[in-house]
């Protein structure tokens, strides 16, 4: 089963997922369907859940228990404590830290033996600067943390990739300059849905992430629009330069409040990790300029540095596409957390 409250999160998850029945896919606040978690009762293994947290964000200077944001994390030991699995995951920012003594109670309020550590995605093989809290409990007769040095010490058996590993094989576009143009495809800036010129092409990265299995289409390589200035500026910039940069200095908007907008700008570096992909990206990818191209990063880059394969379709709007791709968890940091809990189960 799986809830949302976000429409175009389910409809990518269906499409990539045909063969889970559209009745057990709910498109609701998970506060109104604790009902229907009741059929699930002591029925089910393992629950994964990340509870929205913008207000742990490190940015956030709220107190916790002001946020009516994190009720959502108090919904999700709910759906825990009705469903009963044998396990439960949950991942989140870093911020949600400063109130970890509380969560582990919350849980052990629930008899859930519950521990946490900070993982990195680039530990896992994805090419990006990602750390995230993951906590792991269980009502078995096992120490959750064993599951996590076994999560670990996959880590430590895994190749590492650069943010070019990631980009490779990817038709060169240019950025739109056609304001309102989403659902326009163009050989130029880009098509939703494309054939692959690098069909059965790849390298150690991409035949990691698709399984060794060639992709014959592209998805979602499309560029977003921007205006003249903006594509100046990227150009200009060489890789690893930013905002207030001397190249771009005579047409830069918010040269007077530099020291706020130092990162409004940020061209990638592809012999390095990227930085971390963040939902921001459905606004503008100015922090996300491509190491080669004059434009900002596509929603398929963006799901390549996740570690999506290519054959994974994102549905919805164009920003919600680069929404679920920035809110997600990377799959291959998913699959090391899930290669240990199996192991258990």
């Amino acid at each position: 089963m799986a809830n949302d409250i976000e429409e175009s999160c389910l409809l990518t998850y269906y499409h990539n997922n045909p063969q889970i029945k559209e009745e057990n896919i709910i498109c609701d606040d998970i506060k109104n369907i604790f009902d229907i978690l009741k059929n699930y009762q002591n029925k089910v293994d393992l629950i994964i859940g990340g509870p929205p947290c913008q207000g742990f964000s490190m940015a956030n200077r709220q107190r916790m228990i002001d946020d009516p944001r994190n009720r959502l994390y108090k919904y999700y030991i709910e759906a825990i404590k009705i469903i009963q699995p044998k396990f439960f995951v949950m991942e989140n920012v870093k911020g949600m830290l400063s109130h970890i003594d509380q969560i582990k109670e919350d849980f052990d309020n629930i008899n859930y033996k519950n521990t946490y550590r900070i993982l990195n995605a680039k530990d896992f093989g994805v090419p990006q600067n990602r750390e995230r809290l993951i906590f792991i409990g269980t009502r078995l007769n096992i120490n959750p943390d064993n599951i996590f040095d076994d999560i670990e010490n996959i880590s430590k058996h895994t190749n590492r990739y650069v943010l070019s590993d990631a980009l490779e094989y990817l038709k060169p576009l240019q950025a739109s300059t056609i304001k309102n143009s989403t659902e326009l495809d163009s050989e130029i800036f880009g098509k939703k849905i494309d054939i692959n010129p690098y069909y059965e092409k790849g390298n150690d990265y991409i035949n990691l992430i698709n399984h060794s299995k060639p992709c014959q289409f592209v998805f979602n390589h499309k560029a977003r629009y921007n205006n003249d200035r903006d594509i100046e500026i990227f150009g200009r910039l060489h890789e690893g330069d930013k905002s207030d940069d001397p190249k771009i200095a005579d047409i830069m908007p918010y040269k007077d409040r530099n020291d706020i907008f130092k990162d409004k700008y940020f061209k990638l570096e592809s012999n390095k990790i990227c930085k971390t992909i963040t939902a921001h990206m459905k606004f503008d990818c100015n922090m996300y300029i491509h190491p080669f191209q004059a434009r900002g990063l596509t929603p398929r880059e963006a799901a390549r540095i996740q570690s999506y394969p290519d054959d994974y379709f994102f549905k919805g709007s164009f920003t919600k596409t680069y929404m679920q791709i920035g809110n997600s968890v990377p799959p291959l940091l998913s699959k090391a957390i899930a290669k240990a809990i199996k192991k258990v189960l």
